[in-house]
């Protein structure tokens, strides 16, 4: 059906179905963050402590279906072609958000939340598709599309998540449900195949391995960033793990306000990473760039956990969104270490790290909320917050590796020392 529309249309049409598609990946995980934890609360009759635990739980198993399952699709893309594996993975997010708005208990709900981190797993295979017909010198610009496309679906996930959930806890999933049917029904009439058949490849062990890119953690100048980058993604867990559990129970927030409070967090991030990163990288350099996105972080966290009343947990959003500094510059510094042709690997690093600190984070700071909160697991006590204080905790700890980054040197005027450790790391 592709074909009844003119080349350049559906080639327009295309790369917009795959900002859509990248965007419906974010909102899949964001939009129930408000939801998410009364209505399972309302499924384990009211029981706070065990409701963190299955909260927790939920946030591990769509994490571990992430990581497992994007190689797999990514592998599948190349050998069968990205149309197919895209189109599938979009109708099997609207059947597994049907399948939690119809959940009758637990069990259910956490089916379909796997089914929805399957699925969502494929921003593997999309991104493929953009580097399939994108000209070299332009895939930067439209990956940074796809990025901005992943953070507005991060906030108007929470915000629609809040205000839906104000008229019914299943509403979200239903209103998720409906736009990836919608998708998917885009996707057949507008999506050509960007992969020919001469181009594909076969099916092999090691495509399908989540674990091959680690390796590449032992990389010469590589072990120290992607430490700070892991442990920072580790905290990051914390806030869709605990944070939104931690302002139903101790301030009574509804999953209005708690929605709102998230999207208000996602702006703050877009427009620090968006506008400050560049002049601030700039003016100081990348590592005192990171360190002061780090301590900004840690602050914001710490506000968080030991706000007494609404309005000073809010004071936190803004310092907090100021941790955004952090992590562009660190990707920047292990950037500089790699070659050109390594840029890949490193990247295949990344994502492997948050897939791993995704599927930890939640079962973590759940069980520490869990243990923090009062008798008959009431969060009206001020230990409730130290999970949170936790979190930020991980990044005063991740700054000890900085002391490692003394001798990074930007890529604009590389010393012959750096440049003969990359071209040995390299090889």
């Amino acid at each position: 059906m592709s074909g009844l529309l003119p080349r350049r249309a559906r080639r327009g049409a295309a790369f917009g179905f795959i900002m859509a598609t990248i965007l419906l990946d974010m909102l899949a995980m964001a939009i129930v963050l408000p939801v998410l934890p009364k209505l399972i609360q309302g499924l384990v009759r009211g029981d706070t402590v065990v409701a963190a635990h299955v909260f927790g739980l939920f946030g591990a198993a769509w994490a571990a279906m992430q990581f497992i399952t994007a190689p797999v699709l990514g592998a599948l893309s190349d050998r069968y072609g990205r149309r197919p594996v895209i189109l599938l993975s979009c109708l099997g997010q609207a059947a597994d958000f049907v399948v939690m708005a119809l959940a009758p208990d637990v069990a259910w709900l956490l089916v379909g939340r796997m089914l929805s981190g399957a699925s969502s797993a494929n921003i593997a295979a999309a991104n493929a598709y953009i580097a399939d017909v994108t000209p070299a010198e332009r895939r930067a610009a439209a990956f940074g599309i796809s990025g901005v496309a992943a953070a507005l679906g991060f906030v108007l996930g929470p915000a629609l998540g809040g205000i839906l959930g104000g008229v019914s806890l299943r509403l979200p999933f239903w209103f998720a449900a409906g736009l990836a049917l919608a998708n998917f029904i885009y996707g057949w009439v507008a999506l050509p195949e960007s992969l020919s058949k001469r181009a594909r490849t076969r099916l092999t062990w090691r495509g399908l391995n989540p674990l091959s890119a680690l390796a590449f953690y032992l990389r010469p100048g590589i072990a120290a960033p992607a430490t700070i980058y892991a442990l920072g993604t580790l905290a990051l867990q914390a806030i869709p793990s605990v944070l939104v559990l931690y302002v139903q129970d101790r301030f009574g927030w509804i999953p209005l306000k708690i929605g709102l409070t998230l999207a208000a967090a996602g702006i703050g991030f877009a427009l620090v990473g968006g506008l400050l990163v560049g002049p601030v990288v700039k003016r100081f350099g990348e590592v005192r760039t990171l360190i002061l996105g780090l301590l900004l972080g840690a602050a914001g966290f710490g506000v968080f956990g030991f706000a007494p009343r609404s309005l000073i947990f809010w004071a936190g959003v803004p310092v907090i969104s100021f941790w955004a500094l952090a992590m562009p510059s660190v990707q920047g510094i292990m950037a500089h270490r790699v070659s050109g042709a390594a840029q890949g690997r490193l990247q295949g690093l990344l994502s492997s790290l948050s897939g791993l600190t995704a599927l930890i984070g939640p079962l973590l700071f759940t069980a520490i909320y869990a243990k923090c909160l009062g008798p008959g697991g009431s969060a009206l006590v001020w230990t409730a917050g130290l999970p949170l204080v936790t979190a930020g905790g991980l990044l005063l700890v991740s700054m000890l590796p900085i002391l490692r980054l003394g001798n990074v040197v930007p890529a604009a005027s590389p010393s012959a020392c750096v440049s003969r450790e990359r071209r040995q790391a390299d090889r």
